[in-house]
């Protein structure tokens, strides 16, 4: 399966970085993004990572949650936000059963070595719970205020 655009986002309960966990369906009512990356401390993850942190408040002055989303254990996204100070939860999705339920576990390759990994997508989910907009292969550079944009589309 793959997110679509329009398409309900099925329900998830995942945990978060600082304890506790999030609930797709408990946060209906009002905009989610959720940007999922490969993995934390490495150089574009981080940059991204502080780039919507950099970029919460207009985000939060419309109502908007965001999320970031990693494979990554627990443990890992809490040095990870400590580090860089970031300002939104983050989820571990260390099972992969999200990201592979929306299509962004993927066969990837680098240096002739092929392995699984994140896709770097962005969801836009809208306050009915659909994907209003997925960003897949996502560039970082003005991705933040491409996603502000769409959320000003709603």
């Amino acid at each position: 399966m793959s997110l679509i655009e329009g398409q309900e986002v099925p329900d998830f309960t995942r945990p978060l970085a600082g304890g506790g966990s999030v609930t797709l369906s408990d946060l209906r009512g009002q905009p989610v993004v959720i940007f999922a990356y490969p993995r934390a401390g490495t150089p574009t993850c981080t940059r991204e990572a502080c780039a919507f942190s950099d970029g919460l408040a207009p985000f939060a002055a419309r109502g908007v949650q965001v999320f970031g989303l990693s494979p990554d254990p627990v443990a890992a996204l809490e040095r990870f936000a400590a580090r860089h100070h970031l300002a939104m939860p983050l989820v571990s999705d260390e099972g992969h059963e999200l990201l592979a339920q929306w299509g962004i576990w993927v066969e990837k390759q680098m240096y002739g070595r092929r392995y699984m990994g994140v896709e770097r997508t962005t969801v836009l989910i809208d306050a009915q719970g659909r994907a209003a907009q997925v960003w897949r292969k996502v560039r970082v550079g003005g991705h933040v205020e491409a996603v502000l944009k769409a959320v000003d589309a709603l």
